[in-house]
C-alpha cells in the first residue's frame, strides 16, 4: 500500500517522508525507495538499538556496513541511531555498554558528515542525554521520547528537538511532556504503524 500512503501524504500538503531503516538487511530497500521518490523519500540509516545482535562481531559488522553506506549514499536525513535499556534489548551491563559503544561511533560519524541524529531511547532517556551532551552532539531529535519532562529539559537546554508521535492520545506520559517542552522545541512524527493513534494501523 506504499503508493496510497504517499497518495495521502502528498494530498495531505506533507513535503518530505523519512523513511527510517532499522536494520542493515533494510538499507538498499530503503536507499532504492529514495532514489524512486527522490526528494520526497529521504533516507535515514544507521545501527539501531533493537537489531538484537548481541554478539560484538556480529553488531561490529553491521556497524562497519553502516559508515560504508551512511558515507557512500551521503543520507539525506543521516543516522537512525540511540539506545535501549528495555529488558528485551538489554538485559545485561555488558549489553548496555555495547549499545553506548555503537552510539558513540555514531555521533563521530554524523559529526564528520554533518548529519543529523534521529535518537531512540526507549527506557533510557537520561542516559541517551547525558551521553549525547558528552560528545557534544548538536543536531538532535528524539523520538518518541519516553523518559521524564525534566530529563527532556536536559535536552532541550543543549538545543535538542522531540518529536511526538500520534500516539500521545493514548499516552499520559506523552502528555505530560508537552505540557513541559516549548513549542519551539517540538516536532510531529508518526511511526506509523508502530505509535499511531490506534495500534499496528497503517495511516
Amino acid at each position: 500500500d506504499l503508493d496510497d500512503v504517499l497518495e495521502k501524504a502528498k494530498k495531505a500538503n506533507i513535503v518530505a517522508l523519512v523513511a527510517v531503516a532499522e536494520h542493515s538487511r533494510e538499507f538498499e530497500k530503503t536507499i532504492q525507495l529514495s532514489e524512486r521518490y527522490s526528494g520526497f523519500i529521504l533516507p535515514c540509516l544507521g545501527v539501531h538499538p533493537v537489531q538484537g545482535l548481541s554478539p560484538e562481531d556480529q553488531r561490529s559488522v553491521t556497524l562497519k556496513v553502516t559508515v560504508m553506506k551512511i558515507t557512500e549514499f551521503k543520507a539525506s536525513l543521516g543516522c537512525i541511531v540511540g539506545l535501549d535499556f528495555s529488558p528485551r534489548f538489554a538485559g545485561t551491563d555488558e549489553q548496555k555498554e555495547e549499545q553506548r559503544q555503537v552510539l558513540i561511533r555514531q555521533i563521530q560519524l554524523a559529526k564528520r558528515l554533518n548529519l543529523p541524529l534521529n535518537v531512540h531511547s526507549r527506557s533510557a532517556g537520561r542516559p541517551t542525554i547525558s551521553l549525547l551532551r558528552e560528545q557534544d552532539a548538536d543536531r538532535v531529535l528524539l523520538h518518541a521520547f519516553d523518559g521524564r519532562p525534566s530529563v527532556a529539559m536536559e535536552g532541550v537546554r543543549a538545543g535538542y528537538f522531540f518529536s511526538i508521535p500520534p500516539s500521545i492520545i493514548r499516552s499520559g506520559q506523552k502528555q505530560k511532556l508537552v505540557k513541559q517542552l516549548p513549542l519551539t522545541s517540538i516536532c510531529l512524527e508518526t511511526d506509523s504503524p508502530a505509535l499511531g493513534p490506534e495500534k499496528q494501523v497503517h495511516d
